[in-house]
Formats: structure tokens, sequence, C-alpha cells
């Protein structure tokens, strides 16, 4: 199963993307501030490429969740819950005031969500896409009650990665390549077209 923490990779790759001359328009993949994800990738596809290309994180019962926030009413709520689920993930969506970046509803529900698919035996091995040291915690349980989880984030100075969360981790897959790669491809094809 994937959980991603979308609060904290949207806000990081923001600042990658701006950093590396990448202009990220909006659309499909991209609301400024609230979500982004891997220009047409499912979020059910393995987003970790091999030499062979994507792979399927498995054929059945795959699960991928994307928990995230937004200011504004319930029409905006409702557009980044669409957005997300026709990207192929379960979508959790918070309403946060105009005056914070991040709330606390995702980091819980995405907590309560891993914590209680690896107690149900949902899966044998999690991906939690997500930076914050806060996770520690949870990742040790997860670990403890046999399950394989692997970190996947950003690396270098500001993306956000706790030393800690990639310790913890039985694997750690860095993005910053396949991230910025797949959006100046597709940035290029948003400027020459199909």
């Amino acid at each position: 199963m994937l959980f991603v923490d979308g609060e904290n990779l949207i806000f990081r790759f923001q600042n990658l993307a701006r950093e590396h001359g990448i202009e990220l328009r909006e659309g499909p993949y991209y609301t400024r501030d609230v979500l982004i994800w891997i220009p047409d990738l499912l979020a059910t596809t393995r987003f970790i490429v091999s030499q062979s290309g994507p792979e399927e994180l498995q054929r059945l019962g795959v699960r991928a969740h994307y928990y995230t926030s937004t200011v504004g009413g319930e029409d905006l709520v409702g557009e980044a819950r669409q957005k997300l689920w026709e990207m192929g993930f379960q979508p959790t969506v918070f309403k946060k005031p105009r005056n914070r970046t991040r709330t606390k509803g995702v980091d819980i529900a995405l907590t309560t969500d891993l914590l209680s698919n690896a107690y149900r035996d949902n899966f044998d091995s999690a991906v939690l896409v997500a930076g914050d040291g806060d996770y520690v915690p949870l990742v040790e349980e997860v670990k403890r009650l046999g399950k394989v989880v692997h970190v996947a984030f950003f690396e270098g100075e500001g993306c956000g990665l706790s030393p800690e969360l990639r310790l913890a981790s039985d694997n750690f897959w860095h993005l910053n390549e396949f991230f910025l790669g797949s959006w100046r491809d597709h940035t290029a094809e948003d400027r020459t077209g199909p």
C-alpha cells in the first residue's frame, strides 16, 4: 500500500521545482499548495522506475492513499478529491484555515490508516511518501508488526527529509530526479503540444 503525505510532498516539491527552473502549471496532476503527483502515472503503479520502466506494486488489492488539505470551501475540497481519485488514490482532503500551511489532520489520518491496515494484515509492505521525523514511531511500530516499510522522499539541503525517518525505514528511495525529470518532460510537452 502507498501512503502519501501530500502536504509535505507539495511544499517540498514546489521549492525543488523552483530551484531547478521548472514552472509548474495547474492541471490534473498539480494544484498549487494542495497536491502534486507524477504526470501520467497512476497511483497504483510503482513510481520507482527500473531499467524496464514503471512496475506495478502488485496486481490485486493495492490501495494508494493521499492526504492533503486546501484553503476554501467544499467545492475546492471536492475538486482536489476528484483529481486524486482520477489518479487512482483514495483521497483524504481537509479544509484548513487561511493562515496555516499544514494541518494536523493529515498526519493523524495517515498514521491511523497505515497503522490500522498493518494491524488488519492488509499489506506486506508499505510505501510512505513523507520526510517528517514525526513518522519515525509509526514506521517502527509497523515494522514490529512484521511489515516492510519503504520511505520515499526528496533528498538534499532544504528538502525536509528527517535522517531518523530514513534510518527507520527498511528501504529509502529518493525522488528528486524522478519527480524533476517527469515534470521537466511534462512542462516541455505542454509548450510543444502532443
